[in-house]
């Protein structure tokens, strides 16, 4: 097993934390940003060419990777890294989310998930041992246990029974799971109420995973919500062991998040809103297909370096999307995410040299969502 955590510093000014990962393809720099490669690919983007923005981590789905190409296939493969030849460390998601808010005629019940797949419509019995064996078969550093992500909005109830029903599932992920290099990390669930987020953050502290995903947040709360829940939750959490903010992507977020003590990120939002001609930056987003760029001869971002800076304008990638060329969302995409493992970067330098929360300051002067 080649897996730990080390915890670097924590900011004077505020919860931020510096820290390592180690992995057995590598070592990340915490707190970071993970670029999702839902079906084994970063979308447009080559395993090159995330090294090259310096991703040191990436996610892809257990979900969709079971139903195509399917687990023993990629096992057969060598595993998920030989078979998209990506040499650095991976982290499979569950595959619950997916199941909640994909898949077609659910049935949930405490043994698992029965439903039909959204591509073909065959039936499926997905449980956390089904959850294990995939992603054991997909050899990434890092899996999740599979959990039920509770809908917003969702009563008080049917939050605390999909709560509960996650912390079993924990258990017999942790008791099914056997791999010599994968580790498995708990996710905190509890919707929107504090005392259910409380609860679950002691509860799978008991089982003593190797780190921690909080789940069900952005899935359609306001922003200062999530917030909140953050600032609740975080004080339960172990300090010694990563955290892990599921689905959570825009810049704001990340500032906030890491603020609040998260270490790790992940979401589809800067590679989907790339693909409809949407870039980031620390001003907010511009939108490349609107008219006022047609004569924009500047790059999108002066401050920034990545390749797309460096040699396009606003006008000549907004002709590519306007035309359908395919050059035109691969060099969003790579602004996209160059932007925001650009913003990690900063972000670890603020803690590093503790002034992470006059970093927020200035960054939200500036930042319109």
């Amino acid at each position: 097993m080649r897996f730990g955590f080390e915890l670097l510093k924590v900011s004077k000014d505020s919860r931020a934390r510096l820290g390592k990962l180690y992995t057995t393809h590598g070592e990340i720099e915490t707190p970071i940003f993970m670029p999702v490669g839902t079906q084994a690919t970063v979308k447009t983007m080559t395993p090159k060419e995330l090294e090259e923005i310096n991703a040191q981590i990436i996610l892809s789905n257990t979900y969709h990777l079971y139903l195509r190409p399917g687990h023993e296939l990629i096992k057969e493969a060598g595993g998920l890294h030989s078979f998209m030849n990506w040499n650095r460390p991976i982290l499979t998601d569950s595959g619950g989310f997916q199941v909640f808010s994909l898949a077609k005629l659910r049935d949930i019940n405490d043994a698992g998930v029965t439903f039909r797949s959204h591509i073909d419509g065959s039936k499926h019995d997905f449980g956390p041992e089904k959850s294990m064996e995939i992603q054991m078969a997909l050899g990434s550093d890092i899996a999740m246990a599979f959990d039920e992500c509770a809908p917003y909005p969702c009563s008080y109830e049917d939050t605390k029974a999909a709560m509960h029903r996650t912390f079993k599932w924990a258990e017999r992920c942790l008791k099914y799971h056997e791999h010599p290099y994968q580790v498995v990390f708990g996710i905190v669930q509890g919707g929107v109420y504090t005392d259910l987020r409380i609860q679950s953050a002691k509860e799978l502290s008991l089982l003593d995973f190797p780190g921690f995903g909080i789940g069900g947040l952005s899935v359609g709360e306001p922003k200062p919500l999530m917030y909140k829940l953050l600032d609740d939750t975080m004080p339960y959490m172990p300090q010694n062991k990563p955290r892990y903010l599921m689905g959570v992507g825009s810049p704001d977020c990340l500032v906030e998040g890491v603020l609040r003590g998260v270490d790790m990120f992940d979401c589809v939002l800067p590679t989907r809103i790339a693909r409809n001609g949407t870039v980031m930056t620390d001003n907010g987003k511009l939108v490349l297909r609107n008219a006022q760029y047609a004569k924009d001869f500047s790059s999108i971002d002066p401050d920034c370096d990545c390749y797309t800076c460096k040699n396009f304008t606003r006008a000549y990638i907004r002709h590519l999307l306007k035309a359908d060329e395919v050059l035109g969302i691969r060099l969003t995409t790579i602004h996209n995410l160059s932007y925001l493992l650009g913003l990690m970067k900063r972000i670890r330098e603020a803690i590093k040299k503790d002034y992470m929360l006059e970093f927020a300051k200035e960054f939200f002067k500036k930042y319109e969502d």
